[in-house]
């Protein structure tokens, strides 16, 4: 089956639960503050080996206990860390998150030792190794995937881009991702077409479906749509459950999808196992 290498951020989240969130100026009295493993690369890694897949990361961590939990939660979780660099001159990445009493959130990222991933490491055939699929984030600089990219093109190894936070890519890494999952803000930024149902999901998935051969637009409480080029859109309603968070469902949401590939399903396949997945993840406290 193979496996699948992930590289992106490692963030040291801080969440602080509110009843809602604040407008400019306004102080809000939280009921309460979390500490947890995080990072869009790290949550869809350890995702993908809860899922069933072996999964290395190459990413970097600072020299501090931040760093270290970071390292040591990867590895509890059967993810292989060998690839994951301390930096001594930089802190670890970390994240603030608002959880408010409906479940969703707002978040800002520092990403401080994420930026400074070495490329170098990309050249080096042992993080290769039964590879299958690249699975790549926008939380780190686009020299970082694109080095990654490269190095996957030219083994012939799958390359998956969740393009979260939205960013224009380069023209060469736009040719080398075979598979682009965004969500519904994402994907308006993207494509310009505003997703507010399921079928202007389908209307951007199509719209991105002529620059990436697979395209999967996840657009939260309405569902998910889905398109390989040259054929026409699909779509599925969201599960009905109970919303207790919306945080990290998207992570959740790309492991599963990315090991039901790795093992050889249809996107149409995983992406409806994805959707169930994220369904379970969003209806139980973090």
């Amino acid at each position: 089956m193979g496996k699948i290498l992930v590289t992106g951020s490692l963030h040291y989240d801080i969440i602080i639960y509110a009843h809602h969130r604040p407008e400019k100026g306004e102080t809000v009295l939280g009921s309460g503050c979390s500490y947890k493993f995080g990072g869009k690369g790290g949550n869809q890694a350890v995702s993908a080996a809860s899922a069933g897949a072996q999964v290395s990361f190459v990413g970097a961590v600072g020299a501090d206990s931040q760093g270290d939990f970071l390292r040591s939660t990867l590895e509890q979780n059967g993810v292989d860390t060998r690839f994951v660099a301390i930096n001594n001159e930089v802190a670890s990445g970390m994240s603030v998150a608002l959880m408010d009493a409906e479940g969703d959130y707002g978040a800002v990222v520092v990403s401080n030792a994420n930026n400074l991933i070495d490329i170098g490491q990309f050249a080096d055939d042992s993080v290769w190794h039964d590879v299958g699929i690249l699975l790549l984030q926008n939380e780190v600089p686009e020299a970082v995937n694109l080095s990654a990219a490269k190095q996957a093109r030219q083994r012939g190894i799958s390359i998956c881009l969740n393009a979260a936070p939205a960013r224009e890519l380069c023209s060469e890494m736009k040719s080398m991702v075979d598979l682009l999952v965004v969500n519904g803000v994402e994907a308006r930024d993207l494509s310009g077409i505003p997703v507010n149902n399921l079928s202007d999901a389908c209307a951007a998935t199509e719209w991105l479906s002529q620059h990436y051969p697979m395209v999967v637009v996840t657009a939260g409480e309405h569902g998910v749509a889905w398109c390989e080029t040259g054929n026409r859109c699909h779509s599925m309603q969201a599960e009905k459950v109970e919303l207790v968070s919306t945080h990290g469902a998207g992570d959740c949401f790309m492991g599963t999808l990315c090991t039901s590939l790795l093992q050889g399903e249809s996107l149409s396949h995983s992406v409806k196992k994805a959707n169930f997945a994220a369904a379970r993840h969003v209806s139980r406290k973090i």
